[in-house]
């Protein structure tokens, strides 16, 4: 029996084994493409679900900080911080989507009144006379609710892990990472300071290396070498984009829970998209007080005072 004859047979279905464990490898994305709007998360349909309120809250963001204090490790970098520094951004652009606040600029209040006393400069009394020559300057909206927070944690490699397989020559290995970015969010009266509300919430990231390679002589001179990979990582950015327009949507249904701002219909408590949040809210209640009860799509009823 000619064992020669066997080699090319193993060698294919070496290379096969391989490509099984690693999975659908692609080809590397193209070096350059159009710009396009920054993509949804997952939470973004929710937040933008919600049933209206009964009128929209005026709320000031004053910053969303990096509170971690984090950097990049080295040789990456050590000077650039774990997380983006644009939270306040990012919950301002939640606000607006959500369709219940309606955001006064706070972040740069500095230049917004510097532009205000430049347009009060260029006025005469004949201009403020003459209606239509400048826009008249109207008073500044004070806002009913202060929303304040931050990214309060990043915890790295909270669970790693892998497999691999080589086999005459041929190897194959896959490596996984998870992260993990907690924010809290929570709402200020402005009439006597109280924290209305206060939520965190927490979403991992996740990174996954593939790699695949061959490396053995098919030949008495020949040698095949090769090697395919890929890396694919969750942008944090949007993960920290995701975690704030969660805590956003809890921020929200809790306030309708305890009164702190009300539904224009009443009948919207049995949304779905609210009954979701608001079992999701009694489950961390219930785990609080050390009970696990299964889920159960049961409805959640409104407060008795809330539902009249």
């Amino acid at each position: 029996m000619n064992m020669n004859a066997f080699k090319p047979a193993a060698l294919v279905a070496a290379v096969i084994g391989a490509m099984l464990l690693t999975g659908c490898v692609t080809a590397p994305m193209p070096s350059s493409g159009n710009a396009t709007l920054t993509p949804p998360t997952r939470v973004t349909r929710d937040l933008t679900h919600l049933p209206p309120p009964k009128g929209r809250i005026i709320a000031a963001v004053y910053g969303f900080r990096d509170l971690t204090g984090q950097y990049k490790p080295s040789p990456d970098s050590s000077f650039s911080s774990q997380v983006t520094q644009g939270g306040a951004s990012f919950l301002v652009k939640a606000m607006r989507d959500s369709g219940w606040f309606t955001p006064v600029e706070r972040e740069n209040l500095q230049d917004l009144l510097t532009e205000r006393k430049i347009m009060r400069a260029l006025e005469t009394p004949d201009d403020k006379n003459r209606a239509g020559s400048i826009p008249q300057i109207g008073a500044l909206a004070p806002a009913s609710i202060v929303l304040e927070g931050g990214i309060v944690g990043y915890d790295s490699n909270i669970r790693t892990g892998g497999a691999g397989v080589a086999y005459l020559g041929i190897s194959a290995s896959q490596q996984y990472r998870v992260d993990q970015v907690t924010v809290n969010l929570r709402a200020v009266d402005i009439r006597n300071g109280t924290i209305l509300n206060s939520v965190s919430t927490t979403k991992t990231i996740y990174s996954v290396q593939v790699d695949t390679g061959v490396y053995r002589f098919i030949g008495f001179k020949d040698l095949l070498q090769a090697e395919l990979g890929m890396t694919r990582n969750e942008p944090q950015q949007l993960c920290v984009n995701e975690a704030i327009e969660s805590a956003l949507v809890h921020l929200i249904v809790q306030g309708v829970a305890n009164q702190s701002w009300s539904l224009k219909d009443m009948k919207d408590w049995y949304d779905p998209t609210m009954q979701r949040y608001l079992q999701e809210n009694q489950g961390y209640v219930a785990t609080m007080e050390d009970v696990n009860p299964p889920y159960s799509p049961v409805k959640v009823d409104p407060p008795k005072t809330l539902g009249g």
